[in-house]
């Protein structure tokens, strides 16, 4: 214990500021200041401060270290600095105090309005018209009737003029005000304000209400009153509602869980959370569109049309180069996941013609960048009997129809527009450029290579160049006639320059190459050659080459 003198010690190098320490000789404090906190000074009988830096203070003029350990009262100036410190010390922790007495109150106030409110009860009144289910985008007009105007009444049937209706969904966001609550419902299909009045505020769970718990609600609608604004210019007044569902709060909201400001990872981690929110939820849907207009445009839009098939995604070949394959154990023979459904497609084509694919295509690169996805959704085509010139324009035909078809629904263009409000049509007809040409482009404009090099036939175009290439264009470019030494050994050469394949990517501006293809080799020798020259052992391919005979 400190001494009964009323001496307080500090030790700057062994002392320690933590209850462990009590001020005395042999259990010193660090620093004056919380020898201040724990011993406050007086202007009568305060304690004395003696101070001392038993390892690093300066030695006597003998250079004898033990006049380190001699006890000496605080200087003037160190105590003047800490008294400053104490008084900064004490309006913090009585703000703080006051902070925690505000918080102590408003939580007694929010219990014993929780406790009032669990005595609050609502019930559906029986003699209102009955509710009929809705899903959210319901607007048929001769369905739901809007009421009009205005009411001395939150909810008024008294002359029929809003439709009664019953919906579910979950709260997607609200705001309460002073005797009335907002909540945007959403039920996948679409959104819907809901206003709460009266009791309908008051019971527990409205003032618990957390976001994405799940409700019924009941209620009239009405046209939204002019200046105001809510999903389709309508709302629900609600007369009654239920808690199907209440979601977690506090630590473990959603809005805490998936907040917007999160570490990408994070995101990634709760994907399952994410999917709830208006962006990904938009992806999502522009996706199942772009499927639909891929399906409708292959079955109706082209001549002759192409019939959808399902190849496997379990394969014992490789197509796109050994280094990305994910390799597994089937039952006791190598296998892997395919990385692309081509040449599956291929042996569909002398019966059933033209074919294609939407399927899950998986590549083991394992990088972050945009262009690398472990899995990823693949729409493949193969088209018989037809020249390169026949399949450059058969790409722009579907690309341009899918666009068509995807921005033709009101609602899907809405939110590409909101996803990509820069989004713009591609530009027809797109420019053809070859490899070659590409090249001394690249040159002529001084835009290097990964190395820093200007670029040479034969590289292999980067991402960076390509896209920076196709920017400055500003237009769609099918980039055709690549090196057969950087393309894939099923490609077939240019019968007017053997250096090449009749090979294309479609280079879009502000997003790069979208779609690649190419004819096929169908020579027998030719193929078995071009499995030398990769060191690819044809056995496995048997049914591949099998097309060539």
């Amino acid at each position: 214990m400190a001494s009964a003198g009323g001496k307080i010690h500090v030790d700057e190098d062994v002392g320690k500021d933590d209850p462990s320490a009590d001020g005395s000789e042999t259990s010193p404090y660090k620093s004056l200041l919380f020898a201040h906190i724990q011993h406050p000074p007086s202007q009568t009988d305060g304690p004395q401060y003696l101070m001392r830096k038993s390892e690093t203070g300066p030695v006597s003029e003998d250079g004898d270290p033990e006049s380190r350990k001699e006890w000496k009262p605080a200087t003037k100036t160190a105590l003047k600095k800490s008294s400053n410190l104490y008084e900064q010390h004490k309006r913090k922790q009585a703000k703080g105090n006051d902070l925690a007495l505000r918080e102590r109150s408003e939580q007694e106030k929010r219990q014993r309005a929780q406790q009032e409110a669990m005595e609050v009860r609502i019930k559906e009144d029986p003699q209102l018209p009955k509710a009929f289910k809705i899903r959210l985008n319901e607007n048929d007009p001769a369905l739901v009737k809007l009421r009009k105007g205005t009411s001395q009444k939150d909810v008024d049937y008294s002359e029929g003029r809003g439709s009664r209706v019953r919906v579910t969904g979950r709260v997607h966001r609200f705001r309460a005000q002073k005797g009335v609550i907002f909540i945007t419902l959403q039920d996948g299909y679409g959104f819907l304000q809901c206003v709460l009045t009266g009791d309908l505020t008051k019971t527990y769970d409205a003032l618990t209400l957390t976001q994405e718990t799940s409700m019924e609600i009941y209620g009239e609608m009405w046209e939204v009153p002019p200046g105001q604004h809510a999903p389709d210019d309508r709302e629900l007044h609600a007369d009654y509602y239920e808690i199907i569902g209440k979601a977690a709060g506090e630590k473990e909201a959603i809005t805490t869980r998936v907040a917007q400001d999160a570490d990408p990872q994070t995101l990634l981690d709760y994907r399952h959370l994410v999917l709830r929110g208006e962006t990904s939820s938009s992806v999502m849907k522009v996706r199942a569109a772009l499927l639909r207009a891929y399906r409708h445009t292959y079955e109706f839009e082209i001549t002759p049309s192409c019939l959808e098939v399902t190849p496997p995604c379990m394969v014992q070949t490789q197509v796109e180069g050994g280094s990305t394959l994910f390799e597994f154990d089937y039952y006791g023979e190598k296998a892997y996941l395919t990385q692309s459904s081509q040449l599956y497609l291929e042996t569909c084509l002398p019966s059933l013609g033209s074919v294609f694919c939407v399927a899950p295509s998986f590549r083991a690169e394992k990088s972050s960048t945009r262009r690398h996805l472990s899995e990823y959704t693949h729409i493949e085509a193969e088209l018989d009997f037809i020249t390169f010139d026949d399949l450059l324009v058969h790409l722009e035909l579907v690309m341009s129809k899918v666009v068509e078809h995807v921005l033709a629904d009101p609602n899907i263009s809405k939110l590409v527009y909101d996803l990509n409000p820069q989004f713009k049509i591609p530009e027809r007809p797109f420019m053809r450029m070859r490899y070659s040409d590409a090249i001394t482009w690249l040159r002529e404009h001084d835009i290097k290579n990964e190395e820093g090099q200007q670029h040479e036939f034969g590289d292999d175009i980067a991402e960076a160049a390509e896209r920076r290439m196709t920017d400055i264009i500003d237009r769609p470019i099918f980039l055709t006639h690549f090196p057969a030494a950087i393309k894939a050994f099923y490609m077939k050469k240019d019968p007017q320059d053997s250096r090449v394949t009749e090979s294309v990517d479609c280079l879009m501006p502000g997003v790069g190459e979208i779609v690649g293809g190419s004819m096929r080799i169908d020579d027998y020798d030719e193929l078995m050659a071009a499995y030398v020259r990769e060191g690819i052992d044809p056995e496995p391919y048997y049914w591949y080459t099998d097309q060539r005979k």
